[in-house]
């Protein structure tokens, strides 16, 4: 019986823990499913059709209005009985045929067009942008799963080495040698590893779930993952100091959407030049030759009733690049601060996990050993060995708890930098 106990608390402590789920199903990466997601998840598909209708409205930018024909009767009188006389000065009756067509001014054309292919690039960016969002919630759901099933694999690891103290507490309860409380103590805590497992396996699920949909399969789709993967060293990085360093794709998009709102408002300022027409007409006469009329026209934007309109736009459009670049000036020092605001608190975790791994475990570790030998020798205590065993369990829990929190600040951090 000893020797099945060191032998299973030497294993909870030396042996790496394995994945759990050795299931006959896909193994799936990281950077698999992060570059699936980027090429096959439908917030991103949208994107390609936005830049495509807008690039058909800069095609259709330089149409022109489509022209215009009537047809009617032009100066009948009301006694018809007039149009009968020939070469009668009074006699202009006559059908009439007219087409227009309004010729627009090709500046205002060009700035449409510049309008239109301006925010193409915004689109771009937020496609770039809606990717490193996507990719974020891809690597905190990996990582969730990833450190789940390492608690999975302590729990039942820790509930063999239980099982295995209850067995030998309950030989010697027989001999006076153990006291029944304590025992029954241990077996109430082997009921709440149950509990602990429940917990552990809810956000394995809620994890295969978020990656599933992810995925744009479905969320019951059976998958193992790849577990070979650590922590990177981004503790050593150098704290950002000028913000004018910051490349994010949002950013971009803000710089590019304040450069649109530009050409927007160029378009708009192209109002007050004037646009051209031509109308010709085609005049059927009774009692005279057949006539026709050709005639230019000119819009004449500068009237102040109409000169309004386009000049508050225009104004409306320079408030409003002026509040947008100070939106990007915002964006900038938010983004410095919680990109340095990670580097910090991953420096600060990543010494209390190495903390853990190279000094609390082990003494924990040791200290259940030493327990072990004085009970199995009858100069300690079942009370004392489980609570030494209580203790290694939940230090080991809080080291794989820092090791989600690291996982997490890592992401955050890489999504604060679009790190891809």
């Amino acid at each position: 019986m000893n020797s099945k106990v060191n032998h299973i608390i030497s294993f909870l402590l030396l042996v790496p823990m394995a994945n759990l789920y050795s299931q006959d199903t896909a193994v799936l990466s990281l950077n698999y499913i992060v570059k699936r997601v980027e090429t096959e998840y439908p917030l991103v598909l949208q994107y390609d059709l936005r830049v495509k209708s807008l690039q058909s409205k800069v095609e259709g930018s330089s149409s022109w209005m489509p022209p215009t024909f009537s047809f009617g009767l032009n100066s009948f009188p009301y006694q018809l009985n007039m149009i009968k006389r020939k070469d009668d000065p009074m006699n202009w009756a006559a059908l009439m045929f007219s087409a227009e067509q309004m010729i627009p001014n090709s500046s205002k054309l060009r700035a449409k067009g510049n309008y239109y292919s301006s925010l193409k690039e915004v689109q771009q960016n937020n496609a770039a942008w809606t990717k490193n969002i996507l990719r974020t919630q891809v690597r905190l759901l990996f990582y969730q799963r990833l450190v789940g099933e390492r608690k999975i694999r302590l729990i039942a690891d820790s509930r063999k080495v239980l099982n295995l103290l209850i067995k030998m507490s309950e030989s010697k309860y027989t001999y006076n040698q153990a006291n029944l409380s304590s025992i029954f103590k241990a077996k109430a805590r082997a009921q709440e590893l149950t509990n602990m497992e429940t917990m552990a396996k809810s956000e394995i699920t809620e994890s295969n779930i978020g990656l599933n949909t992810l995925l744009n399969r479905e969320t019951t789709t059976p998958f193992t993952i790849d577990t070979a993967v650590v922590l990177k060293d981004y503790e050593s990085t150098i704290l950002l100091q000028d913000t004018s360093l910051v490349q994010r794709s949002d950013i971009s998009s803000m710089t590019n959407s304040i450069h649109a709102m530009e050409m927007n408002r160029i378009w708009m300022a192209t109002g007050n030049k004037p646009d051209f027409g031509l109308r010709v007409s085609h005049m059927n006469m009774y009692g005279m030759p057949n006539q026709f009329t050709v005639m230019g026209m000119i819009t004449i934007p500068i009237a102040p009733w109409s000169s309004k309109m386009y000049k508050t736009e225009v104004q409306s459009m320079t408030y409003e690049i002026q509040a947008m670049s100070l939106e990007k000036e915002n964006m900038k020092l938010m983004a410095a601060r919680m990109t340095n605001e990670r580097l910090a608190m991953l420096k600060y975790e990543r010494q209390q996990y190495d903390n853990f791994r190279d000094s609390i475990i082990l003494t924990y570790s040791k200290n259940m050993e030493a327990n072990l030998l004085a009970y199995k020798q009858n100069t300690g205590n079942f009370f004392v060995l489980l609570d030494a065993w209580d203790m290694l369990l939940m230090k080991r829990f809080e080291q794989l708890e820092k090791l989600q929190l690291l996982f997490r600040l890592q992401a955050e951090y890489e999504y604060e930098t679009e790190t891809r």
